[in-house]
């Protein structure tokens, strides 16, 4: 069954997103950061806001909270049924910024808002790596 599911969509790095995920690549956490050091979420070419370009890459530290989520028990598309169920949340980084992303680790029915998290690397292929956060010890 699996053999006849449709393949998954990957990420297609830009020029504007390309370091982050060369960064997951190698099993790294990066943010976009503002000069006045204040961290964002989503990549894009221009800061949130003030719409300038005053901004870098940055080490994060991968951790936050599960802010919100649900558990895809049908699958969302055809390519993800295979998976279910799973949960898609949106966790709120250390750093300020919420992340969407899928909780993996743990059964989907101990997922809970607050609960701590920390981000894990899925090398998908020799070229994709997928950030997913699971539950903190």
């Amino acid at each position: 069954m699996a053999e006849d599911l449709p393949p998954k969509p990957l990420p297609r790095p830009t020029p504007v997103t390309k370091a982050f995920w060369d960064a997951a690549r190698e099993h790294r956490f990066i943010l976009p950061r503002r000069g006045d050091g204040s961290y964002f979420w989503y990549p894009r070419a221009l800061t949130p806001g003030a719409l300038d370009d005053d901004w870098a890459w940055a080490p994060a530290t991968g951790r936050g909270v599960v802010y919100s989520y649900t558990i895809d028990r049908r699958g969302s598309a055809l390519a993800f049924s295979g998976d279910v169920p799973y949960v898609i949340a949106i966790i709120e980084l250390e750093e300020g910024p919420h992340f969407t992303t899928n909780v993996v680790g743990c059964p989907v029915d101990d997922v809970r808002v607050g609960m701590p998290v920390e981000a894990v690397f899925d090398d998908v292929d020799a070229t994709t790596t997928l950030v997913k956060f699971r539950p903190r010890a």
